[in-house]
């Protein structure tokens, strides 16, 4: 059931199947109905048949005649996320490194520890938390909406894929060391310094993604075979 809060119904049912798309709650190939969806939500017709337009206007669901289709997001999609994330994300470490108040690098230095505690215990689904609080830490303390706006739903859309690059203790904690090298250069007030660790760890968070899904593709032809 959802609850009412101060953000509109549409945006809460939003953002809810988003994330069970994204996260693989609703599989590529399912056909989501509003009936199904009202019933299993709690709410009426309306917030629910504006919300179906929107993730298909996200291309994540498209009209099949029998419902709306999820389409999710391909490995082709998440790594030219990724392409775009390392040409813009730097910008925005910098702009947070002219910007953040001492209260902001606090509040950095927090979900780092954090992460860095949680890697070392293996649990990549809190270093995935913490990693989506991080990057949207830094889009928000970068002076501009601007950023915000544009990078945090392309970070939303690879969930999915980011669990695959934290899922091994060994990738969690490079993934901790490489955002403790973003908030030591932004605690440092270096923008420069910033953008070239961000842009560092996007392009190895690519890296990591493109590994793993060679290696998915490598197993699906084993078991082919």
């Amino acid at each position: 059931m959802i609850t009412h809060k101060p953000t509109s119904l549409a945006d809460q049912i939003f953002e809810r199947l988003e994330n069970d798309i994204l996260s693989g709650v609703y599989p590529k190939g399912t056909v989501l109905t509003e009936l199904a969806l009202c019933e299993e939500l709690g709410v009426s017709r309306t917030p629910v048949r504006e919300v179906l337009k929107r993730l298909a206007q996200e291309h994540i669901l498209e009209d099949c005649g029998r419902g709306m289709l999820v389409l999710s997001i391909t490995p082709k999609d998440a790594e030219i996320i990724y392409e775009i994330r390392e040409k813009i994300e730097g910008m925005a470490a910098a702009a947070c490194a002219r910007e953040i108040d001492e209260e902001g690098i606090a509040a950095l230095k927090e979900i780092v520890d954090l992460q860095d505690f949680y890697a070392q215990r293996g649990d990549s689904e809190k270093v995935k938390s913490l990693d989506s609080d991080f990057h949207k830490s830094i889009y928000r303390m970068s002076g501009s909406a601007v950023y915000y706006d544009t990078l945090m739903p392309l970070h939303t859309k690879t969930q999915k894929f980011r669990k695959a690059t934290v899922s091994s203790t060994g990738k969690a904690a490079q993934s901790a060391r490489e955002h403790r090298q973003v908030l030591d250069a932004i605690i440092a007030r270096n923008p420069e310094l910033a953008e070239q660790a961000m842009t560092a760890h996007i392009q190895s968070a690519k890296t990591r993604l493109i590994e793993f899904l060679k290696q998915q593709s490598e197993e699906d032809g084993t078991a082919g075979e």
